[in-house]
């Protein structure tokens, strides 16, 4: 009797033993994966920075197209009604051709 639950104990002693050696290589295992998670993130955090920092740059330029581009609505509406005031001229000058 005494060597079956010696048997025994050794069985679960054992089982115990190797989960808790599951547990240490699940923990390497998820420790690995936590830091090539850390060293993804800072590498988006450089870029990312990167980025702001190129952004910054031709925040200048970008402000100059938007300048630009109302500039350029405006000619655009300008040009519009100088178009329709020559027409309105064309129209007036062979009105008064045919009389």
């Amino acid at each position: 009797m005494f060597n079956k639950m010696a048997t025994y104990l050794t069985g679960e002693l054992t089982a115990t033993s190797e989960d808790y050696k599951l547990l240490e290589n699940m923990n390497k295992l998820t420790s690995l994966k936590y830091l090539e998670m850390k060293d993804i993130a800072v590498n988006i955090s450089r870029n990312l920075k990167d980025l702001n920092q190129k952004y910054a740059g031709l925040q200048p330029y970008l402000e100059q197209i938007n300048l630009i581009e109302e500039q350029v609505a405006t000619l655009e509406q300008a040009a519009y009604k100088l178009d329709a005031y020559s027409k309105k001229l064309e129209a007036k000058y062979k009105k008064l051709e045919k009389r």
